[in-house]
């Protein structure tokens, strides 16, 4: 029952009091579970540690919001690309209410929000997507929001760094989806020639047309902490290949044992990890 619950809450805040913290600003909404440690921990503890848990070092996923304020210098993030709105080229049923819906509730346009920022005095054009919106899939806003960072970025000479969280194609919008995996590609593609770096950063999870295309394209790929990495589900490929995976199959230690990812990267030495990278391609 949830009485009971909240009775058993009750109980846990009177056995731990906290220092400076009013009896009323204990709610339910104010805990969270860690699902690895499975810890009952205080939300705003939580975020104080970069949207860590304290206990384990489990990486809770975050907004694009509260990432462009953890690696950009602060007041230096400018938006790009904000005025491309999502479409409903299927006049797939109940699509633009439910976009409508979480665009109120996330407070952002689409699952991705692209900027020119600093990074410790180092400037870059990044891209950070939002699982918090339709799980960060890629329709063609997405698709359409990306190529022109990456556009400006060789317009501008400055390095690209793509923040990937997704659960693959955006469905609603069928083969235009999926088409946004060559056109992120052909973009960078000319990227590349013109010289200039792109980091790629995986975090959980990074599945589907996004890991198929862009995501595996950095000339340098970090990811975070036993983030999840590929492209089809664990059993899918179990049931096509007819054998057992291995043990953390598709987790980022996993894949930088095999050579698919440079660098595993906790996220309170992100920004400076990147502000290091940037600083050694400068020229």
């Amino acid at each position: 029952m949830i009485i009971d619950k909240i009775r058993k809450l009750d109980s846990v805040v009177e056995e731990k009091p906290r220092k400076n913290v009013k009896a009323s600003d204990m709610l339910i909404g104010k805990w969270v579970k860690c699902e690895k440690c499975k810890e009952i921990l205080y939300l705003e503890d939580v975020h104080k540690n970069l949207s860590v848990c304290p206990n384990c070092g489990k990486h809770f996923r975050i907004s694009a919001r509260r990432r462009i304020k953890q690696i950009a210098d602060e007041g230096t993030f400018e938006e790009i690309a904000k005025e491309i709105k999502t479409k409903d080229p299927l006049q797939f049923e109940g699509y633009l209410k439910k976009i409508e819906t979480l665009q109120e509730k996330t407070k952002i346009q689409e699952a991705v929000t692209c900027g020119r920022c600093e990074i410790e005095g180092n400037k870059a054009i990044v891209a950070i997507m939002d699982g918090n919106f339709l799980m960060g899939s890629m329709g063609s806003a997405v698709g359409e929001k990306i190529t022109i960072a990456i556009e400006t970025a060789i317009q501008e000479k400055l390095p690209l760094i793509i923040f990937c969280v997704s659960g693959g194609a955006r469905m609603q919008e069928g083969m235009i989806s999926l088409m946004q995996m060559a056109k992120t590609t052909e973009a960078l593609a000319k990227l590349n020639q013109a010289g200039q770096l792109y980091i790629s950063v995986l975090t959980d999870p990074t599945t589907g047309g996004v890991t198929a295309s862009f995501a595996s394209l950095g000339d340098i790929i970090l990811a975070e902490p036993d983030a999840l990495i590929g492209f089809a589900g664990p059993r899918v490929i179990e049931q096509t290949i007819g054998e057992k995976l291995p043990e953390g199959f598709q987790r980022a230690e996993f894949l930088l044992e095999h050579g698919f990812i440079d660098k595993i990267v906790e996220r309170n030495e992100m920004k400076h990890t990147l502000a290091k990278l940037l600083e050694m391609h400068k020229k």
